[in-house]
């Protein structure tokens, strides 16, 4: 499946008989109300089977839903092989801390990651080798490319194909213009940057699949400048290949580690991620414990998530009853049973009336 809109999916169709061969290259289907009741989701990338609902009609609707290999909650998608994560060089500013925030919760998928980072012709060629040099430190080899200089797309397109890959980053470093670039049949529109925000407006509002002519599938997906982790705090600390690294060379004296103050610990120390690991160690550690305490019932804080995807915690207020009780449940409760058991009848306790 390719695209995903309200109620409605487009299904790229596998040219095998009993096709017939008058069908557009992809279907528009609806979802079985089955599939509905029993909760199943159809994401793109998913691999479904279509039922003949309406051929004339060029429509279709899909039975079933066929056994994932991956599954990613943002963007949305099933069945992706490779992450393709750009970044601009300028316009807006690299943001050593946003990568690093994009970097972990790409990490954190499991799916090979890639580094692409957009605009070089906009940087001197020394600043493009500073950042090179920095990034590789930090354990990635970036592509730096510029959509004015297409050779330099060529490293790029080749690591694409015959693959299933989610191009994901902020809005406005340029992934529309890319995948037009890669795919010019694809027509995606784009937008400039703000010049008063320094940030790209998002222009993409869903995911969807294009393929590539030598081979492979991309995945557009909407920019957004705050991923979420989501992770555990003992786990974070695997999304960084510095400390990947130096576990290799050296293990930690204690196997819950979180690598702050620690005895014994291999991985703290003078390197240039690592005060951003503290940032967000701080903020998982926040965000799993309120998770802890929304599932007691006497939780004292509360997750909110803003329009941005900015995540606070705010004190949970007591929850009051306002809305008074109704008259007939009041006499209800203040009826009591008076006299003897020969002649019991029902009074209200504030009036008793008894022979």
């Amino acid at each position: 499946m390719v695209a995903v809109q309200a109620n409605y999916y487009r299904v790229r169709l596998d040219r095998v008989p009993p096709v017939p061969p008058s069908l557009p290259p992809t279907l528009l289907c609806t979802r079985r109300s089955r599939l509905k009741k029993l909760g199943q989701r159809v994401m793109v990338g998913d691999r479904v089977q279509v039922e003949e609902a309406d051929w004339q009609g060029q429509r279709g609707a899909i039975a079933a839903v066929l056994p994932r290999t991956t599954l990613i909650d943002r963007p949305p998608m099933a069945n992706a092989d490779h992450l393709l994560l750009v970044f601009a060089l300028a316009e807006p500013t690299l943001d050593p801390h946003q990568l690093t925030r994009f970097l972990v919760k790409a990490e954190s998928t499991g799916l090979p990651v890639t580094l692409a980072l957009s605009k070089q012709d906009l940087l001197e060629p020394q600043q493009r080798t500073d950042w090179a040099q920095r990034l590789g430190q930090w354990g990635y080899v970036p592509h730096l490319f510029s959509l004015y200089a297409p050779p330099s797309l060529a490293p790029l397109a080749l690591g694409l194909q015959n693959r299933v890959t989610i191009v994901a980053g902020p809005s406005g470093v340029g992934k529309s213009s890319l995948i037009n670039a890669l795919i010019p049949a694809a027509e995606l529109r784009v937008g400039a940057v703000s010049g008063k925000l320094g940030r790209g407006r998002h222009t993409t509002r869903h995911v969807e699949l294009f393929e590539l002519a030598q081979g492979g599938l991309l995945a557009d997906s909407p920019g957004f400048n705050q991923p979420e982790l989501g992770c555990d705090p003992l786990t974070l600390g695997q999304y960084f290949p510095e400390i990947r690294q130096r576990l290799q060379q050296q293990v930690c004296q204690f196997s819950n580690c979180l690598h702050t103050d620690e005895p014994g610990c291999a991985v703290r120390g003078d390197w240039e991620r690592y005060p951003y690991y503290q940032l967000l160690l701080q903020e998982v550690q926040i965000q799993h414990q309120a998770l802890e305490q929304s599932r007691d019932p006497e939780a004292v804080v509360k997750r909110k998530v803003q329009r941005s995807g900015q995540v606070n915690y705010e004190p949970r207020l007591a929850q009051k009853k306002y809305r008074r009780q109704s008259r007939r449940s009041q006499r209800q409760s203040l009826q009591t049973l008076t006299g003897s058991p020969g002649e019991w009848t029902e009074t209200e306790s504030g009036d008793p009336d008894r022979d």
